[in-house]
């Protein structure tokens, strides 16, 4: 080892380097080079075009109402997870009674937990699939049971009508994404002693202030990292919305990453979609960049 140690490094390591760069180096830099053609995708035959692909981009009213909902996705998936996840942990942390044990969480923490987390178990088909049939207009659980309350006027074909389909959707990958994030906070809330919050609540601080001002900013490197992954799913969101609505109804739903699966696959126009998908590389590479420095803090240390 200590004569061959840079022989017995690049074996083991060039071996994975290499599949990584034809597996997915190549692919991107291909994915660059089509951007730049007319490519359709059934043949070997193709146009360098240069930038006409995405000089398009700028003026298909296809992609930029895609982007609008993205965009509106980018702000609501990550606030109301992380807002929802943080309150869910708390509880789940310190919201039980104070007593002779000292700060708890609620009664029946770990069933809860469970539940929380069962979301993550279904794989987006399941889950896409399950919300669909929650949302339709005769069969649908949501509908029944407005129906069942007395409620038949609120009963609507969820979606069927633009007004609320991408709201629908909204709400699904909220849903789907709460639970991890319950889990991940509570795991990080373990970490934090609990002296800190028994001294706060014999000062008579309150559940919330409790949560504001001692546990978001112990936690926020952890925050920080949930927004950075939130803000990527939320520009793309493809998964959901292909299985829920297919973008629909009226494109009210419609987002990039299905915008780019429809041009290529429906359309094809691989290299229009390439050129799509360059513009979400470095929109999710800016967005990352943005959610880190936005979110950067002084790290406070235990």
């Amino acid at each position: 080892m200590r004569h061959g140690r840079r022989l017995f490094v690049l074996t083991f390591l060039l071996p994975p380097l290499a599949l990584y760069a034809v597996f997915v180096i190549s692919p991107y830099l291909q994915a660059f080079q089509i951007s730049l053609t007319n490519w359709r995708g059934l043949s070997p035959e193709y146009e360098y075009v240069g930038p006409e692909n995405f000089s398009r981009l700028l003026q298909d009213h296809y992609v930029w109402n895609a982007l609008k909902n993205n965009a509106i996705i980018l702000v609501a998936l990550p606030v109301l997870t992380i807002v929802l996840a943080l309150f869910f942990a708390s509880m789940l942390t310190i919201g039980g009674r104070s007593g002779k044990a000292g700060v708890r969480g609620v009664r029946g923490a770990a069933f809860y937990r469970v539940v929380y987390f069962f979301p993550q178990v279904l794989s987006v088909a399941i889950i896409g699939v399950l919300w669909k049939e929650v949302y339709a207009p005769r069969s649908g659980i949501l509908n029944g049971f407005l129906r069942t309350i007395g409620l038949d006027g609120l009963a609507k074909p969820w979606l069927g009508v633009p007004d609320f389909a991408f709201w629908c959707v909204l709400a699904v990958m909220v849903w789907s994404n709460v639970g991890f994030y319950v889990v991940l906070f509570n795991a990080a809330m373990q970490s934090i002693p609990r002296e800190i919050y028994e001294a706060a609540m014999l000062d008579g601080a309150e559940r919330g202030e409790t949560l504001r001002k001692i546990t978001v900013p112990l936690l926020w490197d952890t925050i920080q990292v949930a927004w950075v992954y939130l803000a990527i799913l939320a520009i793309d969101g493809f998964a959901i919305v292909q299985i829920i609505t297919l973008g629909g109804p009226g494109n009210s739903s419609d987002v990039i990453g299905l915008r780019l699966y429809d041009t290529a696959m429906g359309e094809y126009k691989f290299g229009y979609a390439s050129a799509i998908g360059v513009a979400m590389f470095f929109l999710t590479l800016s967005v990352a960049v943005v959610a880190l420095r936005l979110t950067r803090r002084d790290r406070i240390e235990l």
